[in-house]
């Protein structure tokens, strides 16, 4: 397939390899697809419908990873539009997570939902347009990256906010930027005092992986504290240069997460995911989440059920090692974020002990110790230096000795309008 890709563009080794000019010759049009790929005439014609409402761009080398025969493949389906995006679903949200809600304005790169972290969206330039995207209202439309002005509004919203101690960059794709700017962004956050950490959300390892060049990663090696997370979804995407990239970005220093989406005939098997996680590993990549399908339009045909993540982390707990294990994790609709959910291995507590099970079925009990309390040190000075970790939200207070707080009630409790 990329012999064929190749000659279609006429292209040399040394463009192929070159990420500008796969990023200026992403496969855009149907005209462009049917020249690589197998298309029937209804599949061109709901191909262009489907272009009306969230646009096509796949970059050759992405595209050189498709089965052209196969309208099954996974690289196929997380690339090409299908008619099954013209379905409408009563739940469909054009900003599921109300990351827009959680900004300090409309114009606002920020997005502030946790304590102690923000979004930060730089770009909303990618190297694919992953048919299953979260952020269509943002992407596709028009590429650019963000103005400085608002650039450097977000700076500055992260500077007077001195909880802020992480910073996530995203978009688009946060590696899109030039390295200029990358470098100047990066300099101008650990420049504030209380940021300790930077991360950088990409796919670009997966989908441009020539993104990832010797002077990228020196600008990533000069920082402190600069993780990244990319996107593999199916074993198939770790290839030869992707494998390059993340080792590149490994030697660069650069702590590596993967976030994966779970994608109904994609990788909605637990095998397909044990594989893609034992590949990531090698190549120095932590498994860190497996979401739940967002609830954006269009995406119905990609949803699985809850219940199938929490089987497929199932048959991964106890069959292979921990740190090939992701947090099977649903964000939340309504800006309620990441919520972890799992099989449960507690099956019952006393006074005495806890009872759990094993993934074998096995069932014991672990003893509670005879004599056991717990109180704060008022010599630590963590704690006075981190007030926030007393935290006031949520289940939190439940915990905190120093309030009277026994249960936590919605302010629309309709009984508490009886009377």
């Amino acid at each position: 397939m990329k012999s064929k890709i190749m000659n279609c563009f006429n292209a040399s080794d040394e463009e192929f390899s070159d990420w500008n000019w796969q990023y200026r010759h992403r496969i855009e049009t149907v005209e462009e697809l049917e020249k690589l790929i197998q298309l029937s005439d209804t599949e061109k014609e709901y191909i262009k419908k489907a272009l009306e409402v969230f646009p096509m761009a796949i970059s050759p080398y992405y595209a050189s990873l498709i089965d052209p025969e196969d309208p099954n493949c996974p690289i196929r389906m997380q690339a090409v539009p299908s008619s099954a995006e013209l379905k409408k679903s009563s739940w469909e949200l054009e900003d599921p997570l109300c990351e827009d809600k959680d900004s300090p304005s409309e114009e606002s790169c920020i997005t502030h939902r946790y304590p102690d972290r923000v979004l930060f969206l730089i770009s909303n330039r990618c190297g694919m347009y992953c048919r299953h995207c979260t952020r269509k209202r943002r992407v596709g439309n028009r590429e650019y990256d963000y103005p400085e002005t608002v650039i450097r509004e977000g700076i500055e919203y992260i500077r007077e906010h001195s909880e802020i101690r992480d910073v996530l960059l995203s978009g688009g794709d946060a590696l899109l930027v030039s390295d200029e700017r990358l470098d100047w962004l990066l300099g101008e956050l650990f420049d504030i005092s209380h940021v300790e950490i930077v991360r950088l959300g990409s796919r670009v390892p997966v989908t441009l992986p020539q993104r990832i060049t010797p002077e990228l990663c020196e600008i990533l090696e000069k920082y402190p504290s600069v993780w990244l997370n990319t996107h593999f979804n199916h074993p198939k995407e770790i290839t030869p240069e992707a494998k390059k990239a993340m080792r590149m970005l490994a030697k660069a220093g650069v702590p590596l997460g993967n976030q994966s989406v779970l994608l109904r005939g994609v990788n909605d098997c637990p095998m397909i995911i044990k594989k893609l996680c034992h590949e990531l590993l090698k190549i120095k990549t932590r498994p860190y989440y497996l979401y739940q399908c967002d609830l954006s339009f269009g995406l119905e045909h990609f949803r699985t059920s809850v219940a199938r993540g929490i089987e497929i982390i199932e048959m991964l707990r106890g069959h292979t090692s921990g740190l090939a294990v992701p947090t099977f994790v649903v964000d939340a609709p309504g800006g309620g974020g990441k919520i972890p959910v799992g099989p449960n291995y507690l099956i019952s507590t006393s006074d005495t002990g806890v009872v759990l099970r094993n993934y074998e079925g096995v069932i014991c009990m672990y003893p509670e110790p005879e004599v056991y309390s717990w109180e704060c040190q008022q010599s630590c000075s963590i704690c006075d230096q981190h007030p926030g970790l007393k935290s006031d939200t949520g289940i939190a207070k439940l915990y905190d000795e120093e309030n009277d707080i026994i249960a936590l009630e919605p302010e629309s409790l309709e009984r508490k309008n009886r009377f």
